[in-house]
């Protein structure tokens, strides 16, 4: 499986694809996700599911972003489709966001009548501009002036507990995330699908999706140093991700064994 630009999205297609995952990825890493996010958007392709990975660059205007990556992704879908490189004639879509993807999703799904096997949501962020934004506290900006994303972090609140319909959600706290939001989701989410919102609590950080492979290549003879490395490798870098990778496949296909 290689990489390919369709419509200004990044897609990875397995040769018999079970479903699709649109991912939308965080505020200030969004532009290139096949590049920050690879691999972990390589190893949900490797258990079957194609990759569509929409970039985006943050604004304030958040529902234009989401307006605007709706389109985008479904433009790549037809497109696919026409090619027959996506073959069979229905495959479930999952969105899959983090940090602001997932407000992204969110707002995806109360605004628009998308059809959805469900969203896995990891790192929810929603906090206002003047927090979100560390340029924004350097200046002592006037009243007039209103720095803020549209929506706001209220009003999209608002919207998610209104109109939100995506049914079934996976929600992905990290133990050492203090920019997360996943809580006041969660209860969200509880007061609309309560019988259909799964909560995980995992080890990791704001930055675990984002992990990435480390070639490392022993000398000619395996020595202790490249023992360790291995090690470094497996425990350190991938033992955090590894586990968010797992619990969405196990939500993804939940009678499978992962």
């Amino acid at each position: 499986m290689d990489w390919q630009e369709v419509s200004g999205n990044w897609a990875l297609i397995p040769r018999y694809p079970k479903g699709i995952v649109h991912f939308l990825g965080g505020a200030f890493v969004a532009a290139a996700p096949h590049l920050t996010y690879r691999w972990l958007l390589e190893q949900l392709a490797e258990q079957g599911y194609a990759a569509i990975a929409t970039p985006f660059v943050n604004t304030l205007d958040h529902q234009a972003i989401a307006e605007t990556v709706l389109q985008s992704f479904e433009s790549a879908l037809d497109s696919l489709r026409t090619q027959a490189i996506l073959r069979r004639r229905y495959l479930p879509i999952y969105g899959l966001g983090h940090s602001m993807g997932c407000k992204l999703h969110l707002m995806i799904g109360s605004h628009f009548p998308v059809e959805r096997a469900g969203n896995i949501l990891i790192s929810f962020n929603n906090y206002p501009a003047s927090e979100a934004i560390p340029l924004v506290q350097q200046f002592n900006f006037s009243s007039a002036f209103n720095v803020e994303f549209s929506p706001s972090p209220a009003a999209t609140n608002q919207l998610i507990a209104e109109k939100y319909r995506i049914r079934r959600n996976l929600l992905v706290k990290f133990k050492n995330d203090n920019i997360d939001q996943t809580v006041a989701l969660n209860k969200l989410l509880q007061g609309r699908f309560p019988e259909m919102i799964s909560t995980k609590l995992l080890p990791g950080n704001h930055l675990t999706p984002l992990g990435q492979d480390i070639n490392w290549q022993p000398g000619k003879e395996f020595t202790a140093f490249d023992a360790f490395g291995q090690w470094v490798k497996q425990e350190i870098v991938y033992r955090d991700i590894n586990q968010l990778k797992l619990e969405i496949l196990q939500w993804l296909q939940p009678l499978a064994s992962v």
